[in-house]
């Protein structure tokens, strides 16, 4: 009987492709029922991204009999079930958070909960503005002020453009090697640019909901695709809500790394950076240093309880 180790790169709810990386040779497989009962804080036991151990039965059928430790994961705390979370990836080297500035229109709050998780767990973060050739014409001081948040806060952030082709060489030569997550809201073109980064790939695309300016979910299923010139990507599904997990509200200054830095001047210690005199955090954002959009996102986050739209 074949044992062996391989990373998950379908997740189906209770059925999982396998693939030995860095060889893709993708082969089904279903979860030993003991294991899924384990994880009951969580809503999938087995994420996207994950290295397993699994035995093949007599049938020659494999059945996943561990999960080997993480490196890392992005996990959300699940809209509707606030004691249960989801793991959206795991073992990732690179997340790129797509985001548009319109149609749908970009959340700040919800993009700074990611980027604070992605923080969180060590996962280096890169901020994917799509659709550039439309927003220069149209917003070019709102683009700008976009890069001038997310910069000024030490995040990259790369212009693309599936029509003009803008960007897309650059992020295809960044994920060589690795593997890489890309998440964001519905809509925001998400799908639509990994087609770009490796033509022979298909992941559904959809179009908007002009009635709502909100995308429809187009991608049901988490999936990591080989790319041809090198790499992985893992597609999941178009988000709408994303809570915390796994964070103490007393910390979460800590994971945004422009607060980080202006924290080590405050009067006090630990500071909430909300009332206390001598705050240097609030002193920075008085003086441009740090986004008032930003520091909104972070009150927001500690006055957060059960809700998490």
């Amino acid at each position: 009987m074949k044992t062996g180790e391989a990373t998950v790169v379908k997740n189906a709810g209770s059925h999982y492709l396998l693939s030995e990386l860095p060889a893709w040779e993708v082969f089904p497989a279903v979860l030993r029922g003991k294991i899924r009962l384990k994880q009951s804080v969580v809503t999938n036991p087995i994420a996207v991204g994950d290295r397993v151990r699994y035995d093949e039965d007599t049938e020659g059928n494999a059945v996943i009999t561990e999960i080997l430790p993480r490196r890392n994961y992005v996990i959300r705390r699940s809209t509707n079930l606030s004691r249960q979370a989801h793991i959206i990836a795991a073992n990732v080297d690179r997340a790129y958070l797509v985001v548009s500035l319109y149609f749908p229109e970009v959340k700040l709050p919800f993009l700074d909960r990611i980027l604070v998780t992605c923080e969180l767990y060590g996962i280096p973060a890169t901020i994917v503005l799509s659709k550039v050739d439309m927003y220069r014409e149209e917003d070019p001081e709102g683009l700008a002020h976009f890069r001038s948040i997310y910069e000024g806060a030490g995040y990259p952030v790369m212009e693309t453009s599936v029509v003009s082709g803008e960007g897309i060489a650059d992020i295809r030569e960044a994920c060589r090697g690795k593997v890489n997550l890309f998440s964001g809201e519905s809509g925001v073109g998400k799908s639509s640019l990994i087609k770009a980064l490796d033509p022979s790939l298909d992941p559904k695309t959809g179009a908007i909901s002009a009635a709502h300016l909100q995308g429809r979910h187009t991608t049901s299923l988490y999936e990591m695709y080989p790319l041809a010139t090198g790499g992985y990507v893992i597609d999941s599904p178009g988000i709408r809500g994303f809570g915390l997990v796994d964070v103490e509200k007393e910390e979460i200054a800590r994971y945004f790394p422009e607060m980080l830095r202006s924290a080590q001047g405050c009067r006090f210690t630990p500071c909430t950076h909300t009332h206390e005199p001598g705050c240097a955090v609030k002193a920075a954002v008085d003086g441009g240093l740090i986004s008032p959009e930003r520091y909104n996102s972070y009150l927001g986050m500690l006055e957060e309880d059960k809700k998490f739209r």
